[in-house]
C-alpha cells in the first residue's frame, strides 16, 4: 500500500470523526439547553446538565445547585431534573419524590403542572429547529442574496474565452439578453437559460460601464461541477467541485443539463466522463446509483445518478439583506426543509422510497466530514440540516423520545389523568427497544447501502 495514501486516508478518517463529534455535541448542547432553560423558567430545577455519557471528566456546580459536566463518551447528553429516576426523565424516583415537600415537588418535572412539563419537553426539539433557522438567517445575511437584475459577480474557472480579450463576460456586467431573448430580471434570466439549446458558446447582450454591447462566452449552465454528493460514484472516483465535464462517453458536453438524461438512459451501466481540472484533462469511469430525490409537489422520484451537482458560468452579484428580510427568508427555507424531511420519513415508512435514505452514525459522519472538508460555510449549513433532523427525530411519538413524552402529556390533558406507572414502564421499554432497533437498522444501512 502507498504510505502517503495510507496516511492521507487516516487523516481524512480522523477529520471525519472529529468534525462529526464537534457537530453532534454542538447540536446536543443546544437541544439540552432548550430543556434546561424552559424548565428553569417554568420553575423546574435541574440537578445535572451533562454533555456526553459515562464518567464525568469536568464538573462544576453553579449557584443554583446544577451540576454542569462533560463526560467521557461524547455521543449525546442529558438534563436530569429534580426527582428524575434517570437521565431521560422517563420515570420519577419514587423514594426521592416521597421525601419532598409540596413546594419541592413543584420544582420537579414529574410534580410540575402539565403545561410546564410539556413546554420543557418540547423545548429541546424546538431549540434544534430554532438553531437551524438562526444558522440559515446568518448564512443569508453573510453571503447575501442575488440582485433582482441579472448581474455578473464572480466568474467560474472554466476552459473559456479570456475576458481580457474583451470577448467574454466580466464581473459587474449587467445581462440584458441571452441569445436574443431579453432578461429583464433574475427570474427571467433563469427561465431563458432553461430554454437555451446546448450550445458551447452563447451571445450575451450586456451593459458594461454604461455601454451596451454583445459578447460571446460559454453556456450559462456549463458542465461545471458545483458539488460532489456524499456516498456517490463521483466521490469514490475522486471528482471535485470545480471540475468541468468535457464529454460523456465521448459525446461533448456543452451544458450540465445534458448529462442527467444521458445517464438515466444508460439504466445504471457505467459511464465514462472526460474531466477538465485546472488545465489538465483525464477520463474517469463511474457506475450510477439509484437515488430518491424530493420533488416540488412533496413527493419523490427515483433516478440513476453519479452524484454531481451543476454550477453556473458565474455567481450572480449579491446584496446584503436586512435582519427582517434575512429572518423571513430563513423561515421559508426552514419550513421547506421541515416539509421535505417529514415527507421523506413518510415515504420511507410506506415503502414508497428506499429505506437506504435512513442514515446511521457512520453515514452522518461521512456527510459532516465531507462538509467540513469543503469549507466552514458548507460545514455550518450541514450543521443546520443535521440540527433540524435531530429535532424532528426527537418529535417522533416514540416513548423515550421527546415526542413520546409529549404524547403522554396529550393523553393526560384529554383524560385528566396520567398513564399508570405499569403502562409507562411497558411503553418506555417498548420505545427503547424500537429506538435501538431503528439505530441498528440505520447502522446496517451505512454498511450495506451504496
Amino acid at each position: 500500500m502507498d504510505l502517503g495514501a495510507g496516511v492521507s486516508d487516516l487523516l481524512a478518517s480522523a477529520w471525519t470523526i472529529v468534525s462529526f463529534l464537534v457537530a453532534l455535541m454542538l447540536i446536543v448542547a443546544v437541544h439540552e439547553l432548550g430543556h434546561y432553560w424552559v424548565g428553569r423558567l417554568s420553575g423546574i430545577h435541574a440537578t445535572t446538565f451533562s454533555l456526553g455519557f459515562g464518567t464525568p471528566l469536568i464538573r462544576h456546580r453553579d449557584r443554583h445547585g446544577t451540576m454542569w459536566q462533560i463526560s467521557a463518551l461524547p455521543l449525546g447528553g442529558y438534563v436530569k431534573f429534580l426527582g428524575d429516576g434517570d437521565g431521560a426523565s422517563a420515570r420519577a424516583d419514587e423514594d426521592t419524590m416521597a421525601q419532598l415537600s409540596a413546594r419541592q415537588r413543584r420544582a420537579t418535572l414529574h410534580g410540575a403542572p402539565l403545561w410546564a412539563r410539556a413546554a420543557t419537553v418540547a423545548a429541546g426539539p424546538a431549540a434544534n429547529i430554532l438553531l437551524t433557522a438562526l444558522i440559515l438567517a446568518g448564512s443569508i445575511a453573510w453571503n447575501g442574496i442575488a440582485l433582482d437584475q441579472p448581474t455578473v459577480g464572480r466568474m467560474q474557472a472554466l476552459p473559456r474565452l479570456d475576458p481580457g480579450t474583451g470577448q467574454g463576460l466580466r464581473p459587474g456586467d449587467r445581462i440584458l439578453a441571452v441569445q436574443g431573448q431579453e432578461t429583464p430580471d433574475l427570474q427571467g434570466y433563469f427561465m431563458t437559460v432553461e430554454t437555451l439549446p446546448p450550445l458551447a458558446q452563447v451571445t450575451y447582450h450586456i451593459r458594461r460601464d454604461g455601454v451596451e454591447m454583445d459578447v460571446i462566452d460559454a453556456h450559462p449552465m456549463p458542465p461545471l461541477v458545483l458539488d460532489v454528493q456524499p456516498k456517490s460514484a463521483a466521490l469514490d472516483a475522486g471528482l471535485k467541485a470545480g471540475d468541468v465535464v468535457l464529454a460523456l462517453d465521448g459525446q461533448p458536453m456543452a451544458t450540465f443539463n445534458q448529462m442527467p438524461g444521458l445517464i438515466e438512459a444508460k439504466g445504471g451501466a457505467p459511464v465514462r466522463l472526460t474531466i477538465w481540472r485546472e488545465g489538465k484533462t483525464f477520463d474517469v469511469e463511474l457506475t450510477p446509483r439509484r437515488r430518491d430525490l424530493p420533488t416540488s409537489d412533496g413527493g419523490f422520484t427515483t433516478r440513476w445518478l453519479v452524484g454531481l451537482t451543476g454550477g453556473s458560468l458565474f455567481e450572480p452579484a449579491t446584496r446584503h439583506p436586512g435582519p427582517i428580510e434575512a429572518i423571513s427568508l430563513s423561515g421559508q427555507a426552514t419550513w421547506g426543509l421541515i416539509t421535505t424531511n417529514v415527507s421523506g420519513i413518510a415515504h420511507v415508512l410506506t415503502g414508497a422510497i428506499s429505506s437506504c435514505n435512513l442514515s446511521g452514525p457512520i453515514g452522518m459522519a461521512e456527510v459532516v466530514g465531507q462538509a467540513a472538508r469543503s469549507g466552514f460555510n458548507v460545514f455550518v449549513q450541514m450543521l443546520a440540516i443535521l440540527s433540524l433532523g435531530i429535532g424532528l427525530t426527537n418529535l417522533l411519538p416514540i416513548p423515550v423520545l421527546d415526542g413520546g413524552h409529549l404524547l403522554f402529556h396529550v393523553y393526560e390533558a384529554v383524560t385528566r389523568r396520567a398513564p399508570s406507572r405499569a403502562v409507562l414502564q411497558a411503553l418506555t421499554t417498548a420505545g427503547l427497544a424500537l429506538v435501538l432497533g431503528l439505530m441498528l437498522f440505520a447502522l446496517s444501512n451505512d454498511l450495506t447501502c451504496t
